[in-house]
């Protein structure tokens, strides 16, 4: 399984096994089973449940972190190939990452996309290489197009709601941001549910639909995207509405751009009324952070069908089962 770059290259089995492990740390939280071994985190962007989640799951476990942040404690890391070294960057990503190895039992690496040209993130040029510099278990923390953890824990979310599987419907729906955000979580969250055997259905604004490639994986997960332009109609019938803001692929990177292309698109804001048509006990989710009563209302991310803050538990759950799974030879 090592590494564990997308939920969607695991077999149905190493999903079903992980999330029984996660019931089960669940249930029995704190241990040794770990005791002695220490998981690296590579913070390359900020975080707030991944890194938080990470490091109490290896003390829970018995174990213990090791959490380094380039540019911000530690030297700013070099990425390029054959480059002349003259400028900001003291370290190149060939030495960090094997020396950072060879003090940790397992490491795991944030590194958002660079957000300057669409086709090369979507390739996750970054995390792929170093994966493949890092000879111990590897975990993806989120990447350029894809948050395995975030995706699993969302997987358990929907299993703990009893939302259904095969034929369910899944709605993963734009929100208005500021922001030209990337797809590392829109793809993770389809792929999820297409591997999962549910309906996909993404709702977004004209000049805002996912690009080819993120469909691409939708699709070789299982499921042909049904595409929506008005969120009601999309959740009639839905069992789950998941809201995140993405870019415009005509804007991506280009945030003055992206300004132009959002405004009058204020309306795209989850509120309530959007599952008044949902199946009975439909469940509304988001990854968090969020933009309150901009891409959702407070009246939906607080009420009675939010699930948002157990998938946020979930992530301690699930990686407790990955740490388990990889450092633990319990996979």
């Amino acid at each position: 399984m090592s590494p564990y770059l997308r939920l969607a290259d695991l077999e149905p089995g190493e999903i079903d096994r992980l999330l029984a492990l996660a019931a089960e740390v669940e249930a029995n939280p704190v241990s040794r089973a770990l005791a002695g071994k220490v998981f690296g985190l590579l913070m390359l962007n900020p975080s707030l449940r991944t890194a938080a989640s990470f490091q109490a799951g290896m003390a829970q476990l018995g174990g213990s972190t090791v959490v380094v942040q380039p540019g911000a404690g530690s030297w700013a890391l070099e990425f390029g190939d054959g480059v002349r070294m003259d400028g900001a960057t003291q370290e190149h990503v060939r030495d960090a990452v094997p020396v950072l190895s060879s003090y940790v039992d397992g490491l795991g690496v944030r590194a958002f996309a660079a957000g300057a040209s669409l086709e090369a993130d979507l390739q996750d040029p970054v995390i792929q290489a170093m994966a493949r510099l890092c000879p111990k278990p590897f975990v993806s923390l989120e990447s350029a197009a894809d948050h395995p953890c975030q995706a699993l824990a969302d997987w358990r979310t929907l299993d703990d709601h009893e939302v259904p599987k095969n034929g369910g419907r899944f709605v993963l729906c734009w929100g208005w941001h500021p922001r030209p955000l990337p797809y590392a979580v829109p793809i993770a969250a389809a792929t999820m549910a297409a591997k999962r055997g549910m309906e996909v259905t993404v709702c977004a604004p004209e000049g805002f639909d996912l690009p080819e490639g993120a469909l691409e994986r939708v699709r070789a997960a299982g499921a042909e995207p049904r595409v929506f332009r008005d969120p009601v109609e999309a959740c009639q019938g839905a069992h789950a509405l998941y809201m995140k803001a993405w870019a415009s692929p005509s804007a991506y990177g280009d945030p003055a751009g992206h300004t132009e292309r959002v405004k009058g698109l204020e309306g795209w804001c989850a509120e309530p009324g959007w599952l008044a048509g949902a199946a009975p006990g439909a469940v509304f989710m988001h990854c968090l952070p969020v933009r309150r009563n901009a891409e959702v209302a407070d009246t939906l991310i607080d009420g009675s069908a939010s699930v948002t803050l157990r998938q946020a538990e979930n992530r301690l759950h699930v990686q407790k089962a990955l740490l388990l799974a990889l450092l633990g030879g319990r996979g």
